[in-house]
């Protein structure tokens, strides 16, 4: 796979370093390895190499007639056996990638711009949406506002300056150099920061801006392919994805130990993914109901039941990225540890996990539930980093994987099987699940594609298991709420306190306490077809009074009734001559020529048929 640059311009020079002739043209330059040697190629367009495209210059960097060296911001100098060539960068980031690679070539001259580890285990397409992704300020923005995150990275950093003091520390994946920054505040010498998407750019801007140049080093390229001129005390990294392993780039992690000092750390230091088995009737019929579009017989005069179970398996392929109620989980959760220290980046190419799971309560299994958690050891303290469903919710969620179809359990019963996730070219894993009763022998499995998830988050607080109220909900609400709620008084806006009233205003009216306390709205259509206005304001308490004994002319027996008039606000006028008591809110609703009062801490009950 080539390295590839776009949009670059091609000028030679005189032996006095006057320009002879620039192109007009956009070129391609391409950097592949053949036979061991990095070789530079240029073509006319954006064609793939030998495919109706002309080359326009081919050198390799490993030959010792080719000097190179950086001319300017956007130029590159080489020099090829007394021939000058100024190549002209579409950008800075663009000129920074290509002069890493020149280093590397001058570093080691064998393997410079060899296909990359990254390059090989990466499908270009994937490579560049990813990097393109992770170039926009508002990606970065979105991480760097997960305020967990964030804020646990800081503190793991700056509660063990005693490993960053007078350190030098490479920051692999840099995005905003965030990270380089807490490393400056926790006393680091020196921060090398990689980064390969164009964010680098705008990290370099930051550097610049906060005055911190001499410090924090942006290297422009993949782990995989820059030199970082000495070895590293630290490496500090936000690699994780979903499930921990998405994306892949702990890969890159593990891959940049090569700059590591022997005895040097990393932050963070071990991943621990969770998994455990839950319920959720919802969540799995959901999925199924998707597919029933797809039992149309005639949608717009054409029959899709021919693709209905192959919907029914796509969605079912999805995992779902959401958050979920800790209780739907029927087992303790189980893990798999990763030590960044010790493990190698080909461990993750293919993950096992043997499963066994004794069901602390009964019902049927939905699938497999994951998050993950990661820590920060250091030599002063030990800062840990959770998504799991108990804590603060971050930009990870949890994920869940489906079984194909549900098996059931009892309680103190056991379940086996095992995850594997078998990495691919697409910065994903493929997952494999599988999970049965060691009681009934029922078994169920499914192939699910980390790289599709479904977003099911709703931003709602997460419903709990059904079936979990071993007490009548409805009787602990009222045996938890003062007697005093109930008698002389009415409840206040957190359904607990008693807001005492007159004594001969309590005895005219039957009072309901509120689980809440928010005015009444009546949101309906009124009749008519008409459009429905609402307005609210402050009218006196002693109104409510008068409407539950009938005392209004609009109320009838204690009744809310419909009031006509041709003009609404005359209600209003009606309402303010009353003497005030204490405030209390109410919504008018206008519609033609009718118009309700709705109280808002009172429930008055409306006779049937009678608009309210």
């Amino acid at each position: 796979m080539a390295v590839v640059f776009e949009g670059i311009s091609l000028r030679s020079l005189s032996d006095h370093g006057d320009i002879l002739q620039r192109t007009e043209a956009v070129l391609r330059l391409e950097v592949v390895t053949e036979n061991e040697e990095p070789i530079v190629s240029i073509y006319n367009g954006h064609f793939s190499q030998g495919t109706n495209a002309q080359q326009m210059l081919r050198f390799s960097l490993n030959s010792s007639d080719v000097t190179c060296c950086q001319a300017s911001k956007h130029t590159y100098l080489v020099n090829m056996q007394g021939r000058s060539v100024l190549l002209h960068f579409a950008s800075d980031f663009e000129l920074s990638r290509f002069h890493n690679i020149v280093n590397g070539a001058k570093h080691n001259a064998s393997t410079a711009v060899k296909e990359s580890v990254f390059t090989e285990r990466t499908e270009e397409a994937s490579s560049s949406q990813y990097f393109q992704f992770y170039g926009y300020l508002s990606q970065q923005q979105n991480m760097m506002q997960d305020y967990i995150r964030t804020s646990t990275y800081q503190k793991a950093m700056l509660q063990n300056s005693e490993d960053f003091r007078n350190k030098v520390v490479l920051d692999m994946g840099a995005g905003s150099a965030i990270l380089s920054f807490f490393a400056i505040q926790a006393g680091a010498k020196k921060v090398y920061a990689i980064e390969a998407s164009s964010i680098a750019e705008q990290a370099q801007k930051l550097v610049e801006a906060n005055k911190l140049a001499d410090r924090i080093k942006i290297l422009a390229g993949k782990i995989e392919e820059v030199h970082v001129p000495e070895q590293v005390d630290i490496i500090i990294s936000e690699p994780m994805g979903y499930m921990l392993f998405n994306e892949r780039m702990l890969e890159s992690y593990l891959h940049a130990k090569k700059f590591l000092k022997p005895g040097g750390k990393m932050f963070p230091t071990i991943g621990e993914l969770h998994c455990a088995p839950f319920s959720d009737d919802a969540i799995y019929m959901e999925q199924f109901t998707k597919a029933n579009f797809w039992y149309q017989q005639s949608f717009h005069g054409v029959n899709l039941t021919r693709l209905r179970e192959e919907a029914l398996q796509e969605y079912l392929r999805q995992p779902i990225v959401d958050t979920f109620d800790i209780r739907i989980c029927l087992a303790r959760s189980q893990k798999y540890t990763v030590d960044f220290l010790k493990a190698h980046e080909t461990d993750l190419h293919r993950i096992e996990i043997p499963l066994c799971f004794v069901a602390h309560g009964s019902g049927a299994v939905h699938g497999l539930a994951f998050w993950f958690d990661v820590a920060f050891c250091g030599t002063m303290q030990t800062v840990w980093l959770s998504t799991a469903p108990t804590e603060p919710l971050t930009h990870w969620y949890q994920v869940r994987c489906l079984l194909r179809a549900p098996i059931y359990v009892k309680q103190g019963q056991t379940m086996s099987g095992k995850v594997v996730l078998i990495a691919n070219k697409r910065q994903s894993y493929d997952i494999d699940i599988e999970l049965q009763s060691d009681s009934s022998g029922a078994r169920s499995n499914n192939r699910l594609d980390l790289k599709n998830p479904f977003f099911h988050y709703t931003g709602q607080q997460p419903q709990p298991p059904t079936g979990c109220h071993e007490t009548s909900p409805s009787e602990k609400y009222w045996d938890s709420m003062p007697q005093t709620a109930m008698v002389n008084g009415m409840a206040d806006s957190n359904s607990m306190q008693v807001a005492p009233v007159q004594q001969s205003m309590a005895q005219s009216f039957n009072l309901i306490p509120l689980a809440n306390a928010e005015p009444i709205s009546h949101t309906g259509i009124l009749p008519g077809g008409t459009t429905q206005r609402q307005q609210t304001f402050s009218i006196p308490s002693s109104v409510g009074t008068l409407m539950s004994n009938g005392s209004l002319p609009f109320m009838q027996n204690g009744h809310q009734a419909a009031y006509t008039t041709a003009n609404p606000a005359a209600a209003v006028v009606a309402a303010a001559a009353f003497p005030v008591v204490a405030p209390a809110q109410f919504s008018i609703v206008g519609a033609t020529d009718q118009l309700s009062l709705q109280p808002g801490t009172v429930i008055i009950q409306g006779q049937p048929g009678v608009q309210g």
